[in-house]
């Protein structure tokens, strides 16, 4: 979608009366939708999933973009405490059952957001993953909360365009090796030739977090 086509969806969701947010992972590839959002309504929430294992250089990132856009930004952290996230042994669930870690620090928070809204608005790209490549530019999640992916069919390249011409700045960890970034334990770096989300929970049969998948809810 274009700039004005993803302008004109979300001026007709206002219109309609419908109460938008996003969720934002801010990370480099995060950065082209929330400067979309900037430029046609600073007033969406930006949901913040922090996670409490994120990268310092995260929080960092998100504060510069914060302050530089304008964005409304919420942080958003887990109901259950880490001392409770615990498998049999006494483990961190990270190390053991990550879908479950997962769900405790992802998926659950951002229910009751779901509750109170009525369009999401995720910047997931079908060239990312095959999940994501069945994904459609309207979806719905639960509490029948329409999921709007305005950069479905932009690629990684048009991404990586849309931040040089509006000079955009990059995650701190970017030129580190790190592509896709998400909690600390379950990040590593990659090469060039790697795919860029092959860095997320390596050497385990894990994907996706769950908001791209436990709540996808096809009508």
């Amino acid at each position: 979608m274009t700039f004005e086509e993803i302008e004109r969806h979300l001026k007709l969701y206002n219109y309609q009366g419908k109460k938008l947010f996003a969720t934002s992972s801010f990370q480099t590839q995060s950065v082209a939708m929330l400067h979309i959002i900037s430029k046609i309504d600073k007033t969406i929430p930006i949901y913040f999933l922090n996670t409490g294992y994120l990268f310092p250089e995260t929080t960092q990132y998100k504060d510069l973009l914060q302050k530089q856009f304008g964005l409304n930004i919420i942080d958003l952290k887990p109901t259950v405490p880490k001392i409770l996230q615990k498998d049999n042994q006494g483990n961190l669930l990270f190390t053991s059952d990550p879908d479950y870690c997962c769900y405790l620090n992802k998926v659950q928070p951002l229910d009751s957001v779901l509750a109170d809204h009525d369009v999401w608005i995720n910047g997931v790209r079908a060239d990312q993953s095959k999940v994501r490549s069945e994904l459609f530019v309207e979806d719905f999640a639960p509490h029948n909360v329409i999921r709007f992916h305005p950069l479905l069919d932009w690629t990684k390249q048009m991404v990586w365009a849309y931040i040089k011409e509006n000079n955009l700045p990059h995650h701190p960890l970017e030129d580190k090796g790190f592509v896709s970034i998400g909690c600390e334990p379950c990040t590593r770096k990659i090469t060039i030739s790697d795919d860029e989300r092959v860095g997320r929970w390596y050497g385990m049969n894990k994907t996706e977090c769950g908001l791209n998948t436990d709540l996808v809810v096809k009508k």
